[in-house]
């Protein structure tokens, strides 16, 4: 495919509609359509207005020309785009524009034409649903099947490349009928291009034990999008060696209260708690969602290379995105509450669980501004799983950035070298190059580079942006403990199955049994357990059942094992305790 890049803050283009409504068409989707949900009350500051922004703003994700997606075919025939993706958990958005997009999916444009990606709220919308009745939570970890999504794409672009009678379909739909033999031509070799990095990544990295529902392994995910296709060498950019399998599944975060963390990332290497960390938090989030970034050596650049020429990042939509989040409170619990049991469960939580772990205490100060104050997030070893840590020893090939560096935040990139000290210089380089656009002559930018970049107060908190697991790592702080993960505060946590950062645990009362007694295998989905608090025993959105290991295998990336908390209450107290949550 022809490369497609978007100017940062570039608006959807409201004029080409006939990719609009080729969707329209293809989805039988009305142009408006009344919510089949209930919203939950999340707060003052939340409203319909808001939500909107959140479920359709552009962050720079670029999935794949619009009209390709319209195209594009189940191996039944049917559109791929039919029932707005639902069958991997997506959730239909009823303002979206075209009509039948779900929940962030997005539709931009570019010289191309228009073009679709996703945005945070595709993975963080959560629906659940009691005695019958659907219930939106903004903000909540999906319940969404993200490998499956990956893997029937390439299925549906890989059958239109070895199918004659699928080209020639997909062809007429994206072309018109009775193309000319050039444009034809030109078509197939764009879809061969596009394929070539897509087939890579799924190939080298999908496992073969899927994520199931409401997982996936991001961190693996956006490691071997950056360093596998971005960064190698023309035309392809991509290097095969640094794909991984993407083995260590982690439940989507709720993102709620998100900003005020003083750490972010499950295992906590990342410091959090101003605006341009958010930035930074978020572009390292659309690097791996389908962003499309190519940096190149320029020694008329101040920092040696060009990070935003070939970049579509959309730094107005990310920081409106930041914006949209800091609005968004925990769900209120919306059902009945015995507020005697919740009021003994409050004294038993604040015995057992606030001091230390979960309690709102203040933070590491990155602002002074009042609502950026953070909440400490101790990143403690609980016995959990082990595997996402494993990601962070791992090494790969830097390719162009071999040996790029910023003065004050990390020396030049040596190959081996961390992952996300790749991320981490990748993300800051765009930050500042976006910040200080600045083309200099040679030898002022020689001088310059060898002298180290000048961090203004407000940049000077992006060289804790990102800390690696090793002695070298980014920033001037110890990294955390090897198996150690970030201890948040709970509020809203009743609407945040299932448990641990790995997702291995169904219900909040699950987790208050010893591990050795927790569920082996448990469905996910939306149904929900008003008494368990959690994961209801019986789904049907999907069929996987969730496998999960014991503490005889802690790196499975399953495992159950761990957090043995309030394991040893009395039934009273684990009643009163779970009454209690439900009211945070």
């Amino acid at each position: 495919m022809r490369a497609i890049t978007l100017a940062p803050g570039a608006a959807r283009n409201a004029g080409a509609r006939v990719g609009a409504l080729a969707l329209v068409m293809a989805l039988g989707a009305p142009a408006v359509a009344a919510p089949a949900w209930e919203s939950l009350d999340q707060g003052s500051y939340w409203n319909t207005e808001r939500r909107t922004d959140f479920y359709s703003r552009d962050q720079g994700s670029r999935i794949m020309p619009l009209r390709w997606m319209v195209a594009l075919r189940q191996a039944d025939g049917t559109p791929f785009m039919a029932d707005s993706l639902a069958r991997y958990g997506y959730l239909l958005n009823e303002s979206s524009t075209p009509a039948g997009l779900p929940v962030g999916f997005t539709v931009a444009s570019s010289p191309a034409g228009e073009v679709i990606g996703m945005s945070c709220s595709a993975c963080h919308t959560r629906q659940i649903v009691v005695n019958g009745t659907a219930y939106r939570i903004d903000g909540g970890p999906g319940i969404v099947d993200f490998q499956s999504f990956l893997a029937d794409l390439h299925a549906a672009v890989d059958t239109v490349r070895q199918s004659p009678a699928a080209f020639a379909a997909f062809a007429a739909a994206v072309l018109g009928p009775a193309p000319a033999p050039d444009k034809l031509a030109a078509l197939r070799k764009d879809v061969d291009d596009w394929f070539a990095p897509f087939d890579a990544i799924v190939s080298g990295a999908l496992p073969a034990q899927p994520w199931g529902p409401g997982r996936l392994d991001a961190i693996s995910m956006i490691f071997n999008r950056l360093t596998g296709l971005d960064i190698g060498p023309p035309p392809t950019y991509i290097i095969a060696g640094n794909i991984k399998r993407a083995n260590a599944p982690v439940r989507y975060p709720f993102l709620w209260n998100a900003p005020r963390q003083d750490k972010t990332q499950w295992p906590g290497f990342a410091d959090n708690g101003n605006a341009i960390l958010g930035l930074a938090r978020n572009l390292g989030e659309v690097t791996g969602v389908f962003a499309q970034y190519h940096p190149k050596k320029d020694p008329g650049r101040l920092l040696g290379i060009n990070y935003i020429g070939d970049n579509s990042a959309n730094f107005e939509g990310l920081e409106a995105l930041e914006r949209l989040i800091r609005k968004i409170g925990p769900p209120k619990w919306p059902w009945a509450v015995n507020a005697g049991l919740a009021e003994r469960g409050g004294a038993v939580f604040a015995q057992n669980c606030a001091s230390g772990c979960h309690e709102a205490k203040p933070g590491a100060v990155r602002s002074l501004l009042p609502d950026e104050a953070t909440w400490t997030t101790p990143v403690m070893n609980v016995g959990t799983d082990t595997r996402e840590w494993s990601i962070l020893a791992r090494t790969v090939d830097p390719g162009v950035l071999t040996g790029a560096a910023i003065l004050g935040f990390h020396a030049p990139l040596k190959n081996p070298e961390a992952p996300v000290n790749v991320l981490g210089l990748s993300v800051v380089g765009t930050i500042l190059q976006h910040t200080f656009p600045l083309v200099v002559p040679d030898d002022l930018a020689a001088r310059f580079t060898r002298a180290g970049t000048a961090f203004t107060p407000a940049t000077e908190s992006l060289k804790g942006a990102f800390r690696n697991a090793t002695e070298e790592g980014l920033g001037a702080a110890a990294p955390p403990v090897t198996g150690a993960y970030e201890s948040r505060v709970l509020q809203g946590i009743w609407a945040a199955a299932p448990y641990l950062h790995n997702g291995s645990v169904a219900s909040l009362a699950e987790l208050l049994k010893p591990s050795s007694q927790r569920l082996a295998s448990f469905k996910v989905g939306p149904n929900y357990d008003l008494v368990d608090v959690g994961m209801a025993a019986e789904q049907s959105a999907f069929r996987e059942l969730r496998q999960t290991t014991g503490c005889e295998a802690p790196d499975s990336g399953n495992s159950r094992c761990g957090h043995e908390f309030g394991t040893t209450l009395s039934a009273d107290d684990k009643r009163a305790l779970l009454e209690y949550l439900k009211t945070l």
